[in-house]
């Protein structure tokens, strides 16, 4: 009932991003941890792993929930991958980037920036995520 009465207001879809965003931030990044922490796999492995899981639960839910589109399958899960590709590849990049070069000035071990790396990384691909899905893959076509 609560939970009801809180999503009710929810009517932007900034806002019902944000909230699908959460899951799919927190579903993608304890699988990202637990393959590079628990299981040793590599820092692209496992932030790829995580974010593709992540992003077959942010189609469905962006699709219904958030920008409640009626694009075809045909036409969104493309248009979804070639985002989630940008997006994934160049927030990742920039954020390993950005904490070799921190590690440069600051000292820490090497596990420390990874992890520092998987969540810079992860702030990074929400928001372009968002722009992508919103005027790229879920426009709203106006008919006039």
């Amino acid at each position: 009932m609560f939970i009801v009465k809180f999503l009710k207001p929810v009517n932007s879809d900034f806002i019902r991003f944000l909230l699908v965003g959460v899951v799919n931030t927190l579903t993608g990044l304890l699988i990202m941890l637990i393959l590079l922490n628990s299981l040793g796999l590599s820092y692209w492995i496992s932030t790829f792993t995580g974010n593709t899981i992540g992003a077959c639960v942010s189609f469905l839910l962006n699709r219904t929930f958030t920008f409640r589109s009626t694009i075809s399958f045909q036409k969104g899960i493309p248009r979804f991958c070639a985002i989630i590709f940008i997006c994934y590849f160049s927030s990742y990049f920039c954020s390993e980037k950005i904490l070799q070069a921190a590690g440069q000035i600051f000292t820490a071990d090497q596990a420390m920036l990874q992890n520092g790396s998987v969540l810079l990384g992860s702030g990074f691909y929400t928001i372009s995520n968002y722009f992508g899905q919103k005027y790229i893959v879920f426009k709203k076509i106006t008919t006039a």
